[in-house]
């Protein structure tokens, strides 16, 4: 959302000027633009800047002025594509000076020559490949080349060249495997790919031809029913905060080779306000009707309210009872409740103070995180409200805005005007003070009060439920789960980490620690006594120490010869999201960790990410799944012929990315202890563990 708002008030102010004879120009840098904007708009590579301007690693500032490596300045930024041409002494030549975006293919291909012909006329030029503003010969007879999309054999001395028209999905590697070449080759052939592969392109290739030369290659014309799904469109990315090589895969389906392929300046690693070529075509869903709830604008009256009709997102809810063997259920199919029942969100939009400021509203959404966040759970909130439209769920939804503040909020006033104590549920406030408050003021009236957002651990009320697990329920997840398997639990935690060792030390009794050197360092050899032979070694690394780190990885790759070893982290470790780190070798491991949310490609979650797509134009982050998970969830609890407390003593639920398993605690209240083991596969897919 707040990439889009940056987009309509973004200006450009480029100046251009020649330097050093049209092989370099000096540019000035605009508010707001990055190396990687810069690169992409002079069709070059950050390194190529870097190497003009080595303190543009550092970032550039507004004003600063840039040395690019280019000859573009002989064309300005909107001059319209023209042809130079000069009729040699020789009538049947004629010399052609390259223009922007110009290629092999598109030269040959206007005046008729073959590419051996072109080639033979410029030498050298195979070495070099086409530069802007380069002067070409171009001889006044060829063979041009075949119209047709099929790869074609050419010859040139006792070597093979043939053509390769890029298709949707394909990458540089899996292109010269297919003709048995090397991506290098294929870049020294076609300088054009260096920065992107663009779908369409065509490829001069050295190597074997596929035996099928009528044809596109084999490898796409196996399906040929599934052509019209691949994408053949890109679109401009802006990476988030904490977004990595993984997330950036999961939502746009793409490996880590093809997102670095189109964008090279990713080999320095995924950072915040890079902004991304990424595939759109996955973006355009099968169009489905959703009708939207109407807003009212009011301090103390419902925001929303939900009526009938609209769009089903999720048509299969699944849900299983605490056993051994938990029943697979259908909520949407146990209804058995027809009392109309009432389901409050308490949302901080914050209007009354949003009226008395004066930034514009686009300035607001950009700058203020805790709005956006709001908006985004709003979103995912309002898309549940539609799916229990759509149901028909006897369910009366109001939306008030609770005027939070990390200390205070408006809720003392929605209950003195009666507007919460008839609530079968209420969902809210944000902060965790506001929700133990509302909590205590609605306890007198048998009021559940969810709190959808806070980690922290409650204070003991009754009906207050903590809908996210805490810290340490999250880490006492994934050790149950090794213990369940009957593993060996050995550790590997470095000096620094002091709560981690002090949390295995009191709550995990049995975890054997590795030893370290004197200089903090990984006793390697006492490691490996550790691991046993005859079971299953899971070593829980919690170092972010990038040669620590990789010593472990060495270590029990090693130790794999011999015995069955998994690496496990509790928590997100921004090292293992660096180039230092081999990811394949985190696949070999099996690298598993526990998480509040899961990765799934079950029907009802991909219906529920192509409606939201749909409706918002932009991928449901993590607020807008949640607002949806926690919404839907309450209310198709409220529909099962009992009462949400009852449910949430009953009943582990699953939704899109969520799973809300509650229980009571000691103290007094109900937590979640609703956590997915989760692991990388071989086949380099994130797996929930059995």
């Amino acid at each position: 959302m707040k990439y889009y708002f940056a987009l309509l008030s973004l200006v450009f102010f480029v100046t251009f000027s020649a330097f050093s004879q049209d092989k370099v120009i000096k540019y000035t840098v605009s508010s707001g633009e990055t190396v990687n904007q810069i690169a992409v708009k002079f069709k070059i590579t950050p390194y190529d800047i870097y190497q003009l301007n080595p303190d543009a690693r550092n970032g550039v500032k507004p004003n600063t002025v840039l040395l690019i490596p280019t000859t573009v300045s002989k064309v300005t930024a909107n001059k319209t594509e023209t042809t130079s041409t000069k009729v040699a002494a020789n009538s049947k030549e004629i010399i052609h000076e390259v223009q922007p975006k110009e290629t092999f293919y598109s030269i040959e291909k206007k005046y008729g020559v073959s590419d051996e012909a072109l080639k033979a006329a410029n030498p050298g030029l195979e070495k070099t490949g086409v530069q802007i503003g380069q002067k070409l010969v171009i001889p006044g007879k060829g063979s041009a080349p075949k119209a047709s999309s099929a790869a074609t054999k050419t010859t040139k001395g006792p070597e093979k060249y043939i053509y390769h028209d890029v298709v949707a999905k394909e990458t540089k590697f899996s292109i010269a495997k297919q003709y048995n070449t090397t991506v290098a080759d294929l870049e020294k052939r076609n300088p054009e790919i260096v920065s992107n592969l663009p779908v369409g392109y065509r490829l001069t290739i050295k190597g074997t031809a596929p035996k099928t030369e009528n044809s596109a290659p084999v490898a796409h014309a196996a399906k040929p029913v599934e052509a019209p799904k691949k994408v053949t469109t890109y679109m401009e990315y802006q990476v988030k905060p904490k977004e990595t090589f993984y997330s950036l895969g999961r939502t746009f389906h793409i490996t880590q080779e093809e997102l670095t392929e189109l964008n090279p300046s990713l080999s320095e690693g995924v950072k915040e306000g890079m902004v991304l070529k990424v595939p759109s075509g996955y973006l355009a869903p099968t169009p489905i009707i959703a009708q939207a709830v109407p807003v009212e604008k009011a301090d103390e009256k419902p925001i929303a309210n939900a009526g009938s009709g609209g769009i089903s997102v999720l048509e299969k809810v699944k849900s299983e009872t605490v056993s051994a063997n938990p029943e697979v259920v259908e909520l949407t199919k146990k209804r058995g409740q027809t009392e109309r029942k009432k389901m409050v969100l308490l949302l901080p939009f914050n209007l009354a103070k949003m009226q008395n400021d004066t930034t514009s509203s686009a300035t607001r959404i950009k700058n203020d995180k805790f709005l956006n966040m709001t908006l985004d759970f709003y979103s995912g909130a309002m898309m549940a409200i539609d799916s229990a439209k759509t149901l028909k769920l006897p369910i009366d939804v109001s939306i008030y805005d609770s005027g939070e503040t990390k200390t205070a909020s408006n809720v003392s006033s929605l209950i003195a005007q009666n507007k919460l104590q008839d609530a079968s549920a209420v969902i809210g406030p944000f902060y965790q003070t506001n929700a133990e408050t509302t909590a205590n003021s609605l306890r007198l009236y048998n009021v559940p009060v969810i709190s959808p957002l806070s980690k922290d651990t409650a204070n003991p009320i009754d009906n207050l439920y903590q809908s996210i697990p805490t810290n340490d329920v999250v880490r006492n997840a994934i050790f149950d789960y090794m213990r369940a398997k009957n593993g060996n639990i050995v550790a590997v935690v470095d000096k620094k980490k002091e709560s981690v060792i002090s949390y295995i030390k009191q709550n995990q009794k049995g975890v054997v620690f590795a030893a370290l050197s004197e200089t903090g360092g990984l006793d390697v050899a006492n490691l490996k006594s550790l691991l046993l032979p005859n079971r299953m070694n899971y070593v829980v690394m919690e170092t972010g120490n990038t040669a620590m780190v990789k010593t472990t990885i060495k270590a029990l790759l090693d130790a794999q010869k011999s015995c069955q070893v998994q690496l496990v982290i509790l928590e997100p470790n921004s090292t293992l999201d660096t180039d230092e780190i081999s990811f394949e070798n985190l696949i070999k491991l099996k690298l598993m960790y526990p998480s509040v949310t899961r990765e799934s490609d079950e029907q009802g979650v991909l219906i529920f990410e192509k409606e939201y797509r749909l409706k918002n134009k932009v991928n449901p982050n993590t607020y807008a799944t949640r607002g949806f998970d926690v919404t839907f969830d309450t209310m198709m609890r409220l529909v099962q012929g009992k009462t949400y407390q009852e449910t949430a003593d009953l009943m582990t639920t699953e939704q899109v990315d969520n799973k809300f398993q509650y229980y009571k605690k000691e103290d007094g209240g109900h937590a979640n202890k609703g956590v997915y083991i989760l692991y990388y596969d071989t086949d380099l897919t994130l797996k929930v563990a059995n």
